[in-house]
């Protein structure tokens, strides 16, 4: 001990050494051992000058010794430096735990403002300068400075509003002033967005302070999506929105509650508008299902004869032989061989409700969705859930052209639909006339299954009842 006394300006120098090695070895997910550690070295340095005779409330008095003068005067300095600094990462640290990675705005204004009043005590203390000249001083500087800088100190202290008041987050999904995108920090002058392009938009703390914020992440697990869709006026509302409603039913992505709807928006001169909306529980699978919508509505509109193919001009072709066109299984057919299945397809009407084919039957037809929604209910012991949703041009059945298996999943009517029946005879008699009918059949199989696999290992757990309720139920 007496050695390190005898040295104080040395061992000083090798603790603020020390303090600036640990703080940048040291990993950032150990923030509070980053923070305690500093503040452990603070007072082993303040205890090292204060032993040593320097004290930061008072000028050093050395007269006779110019090197340990000038030493001193440097150390109390640094005191008061040094004490700033910890003081912020304290304060920092409580408001990481308080108000998250938004409190970094928060925390460096208020460094400044304590790092200024360490420099004030400082000249006062240690070099006894007139602190009220100096401070009269300053206070026209700041308010020069403060009209030069106007437009930044709006920016400052919008941004401490915004991480008051929280309208976004970081990590959050914002449209700021018709600028869209992800918050990827907030500082002291702007908050920087993350596009949908892949590009960087930075918006100015006053500019968003002031613009039509829309928080696309809020409420959690509901978010907004919808189409638009342009209809000939000639063609009746009515039969437009029950398309549009039999494609939000279609869609098993959206949402129950609330419920999606089909509106009419506006009807111009020779074209109406039409709304499709509902809410999905996941923002980043929102494009995914809008493509998905826009798909759907084609294909319910164009079963409701409302959208028709443009062909070459030729004789109207009927329903049947226009719904082998968009079937996949079929597209490898030639138009001939079209024409010879469509003659031999039957329709049939089933009712919201009614099971089109049920779980392990062995139909004697292929089924193809001509209209509506269908629903597939896998079993899960002993109930059953939804593993997916079918519509037009899509087909069911294949098990049972492929190797006469029943059937794995009951497909279920969800609205008014009808559907084609192809008999198991024909349907095998183009498999082994193509090559390309028989693999597209399989592979359809073995994506049903794959899909009926990811329904049940995606089912929300089953919650057991105990404790009292358990132990009434058995009385």
């Amino acid at each position: 001990m007496p050695f390190v006394l005898s040295h104080p300006l040395l061992w000083s120098a090798v603790l603020l050494l020390v303090d600036v090695l640990i703080w940048h070895i040291a990993p950032m997910q150990q923030r509070v051992a980053r923070v305690a550690i500093r503040l452990a070295l603070f007072l082993a340095f303040s205890s090292l000058i204060i032993n040593a005779g320097i004290s930061p409330l008072l000028a050093p008095a050395w007269p006779d010794d110019s090197v340990m003068q000038l030493g001193a005067t440097a150390m109390a300095i640094v005191w008061w430096m040094y004490a700033a600094r910890v003081l912020t990462v304290l304060i920092g640290l409580a408001l990481m735990h308080r108000i998250g990675h938004s409190g970094r705005l928060l925390q460096d204004v208020i460094g400044a403002l304590v790092f200024l009043i360490a420099v004030v005590a400082a000249a006062g203390y240690v070099l006894e300068l007139p602190v009220k000249g100096l401070l009269a001083t300053s206070g026209a500087v700041a308010i020069i400075v403060g009209l030069a800088l106007q437009s930044t100190l709006s920016d400052v202290f919008s941004g401490i509003v915004l991480n008051t008041t929280k309208p976004y987050q970081v990590d959050d999904w914002v449209s700021i002033d018709g600028v869209e995108g992800k918050v990827v920090d907030i500082d002291w002058r702007a908050t920087h967005l993350l596009t949908g392009q892949g590009t960087t938009a930075v918006v100015p703390n006053s500019v968003a302070a002031k613009a039509k914020i829309v928080n696309l992440s809020r409420p959690v697990n509901m978010h907004g999506v919808s189409i638009s869709i342009q209809v000939p006026n000639h063609i009746r509302p009515r039969r437009v929105l029950d398309a549009l409603e039999r494609t939000l039913q279609g869609s098993s992505s959206l949402l129950l509650n609330p419920p999606p709807k089909a509106v009419l928006k506006e009807a111009g001169e020779t074209m109406s508008e039409y709304v499709a909306s509902g809410f999905i529980a996941e923002l980043g699978s929102k494009g995914e299902v809008r493509n998905q919508l826009f798909d759907l509505a084609h294909r319910h509109l164009e079963a409701a004869g409302i959208v028709r193919q443009q062909d070459g001009g030729g004789e109207p072709i009927s329903r049947a032989r226009a719904l082998l066109d968009e079937v996949k299984v079929f597209r490898s057919l030639s138009s001939e061989e079209r024409d010879r299945l469509a003659q031999s397809m039957t329709a049939q009407q089933y009712s919201a409700g009614q099971v089109v084919l049920d779980l392990n039957e062995v139909p004697d037809c292929l089924f193809v969705i001509a209209t509506g929604v269908v629903s597939v209910a896998v079993p899960d012991g002993e109930r059953r859930i939804e593993a997916g949703r079918m519509g037009p041009s899509e087909v069911m059945g294949e098990q049972s052209i492929i190797a006469d298996t029943p059937s794995e999943g009951c497909f279920t009517a969800l609205t008014s639909s009808i559907i084609y029946r192809i008999d198991k005879s024909v349907a095998r008699t183009f498999m082994q006339q193509c090559n390309e009918v028989d693999r597209a059949l399989h592979k359809l199989q073995a994506v049903r299954q794959k899909s009926s696999h990811a329904a049940l290992l995606a089912r929300p757990p089953q919650v057991k009842k105990g404790g009292f309720l358990k132990w009434l139920q058995s009385r």
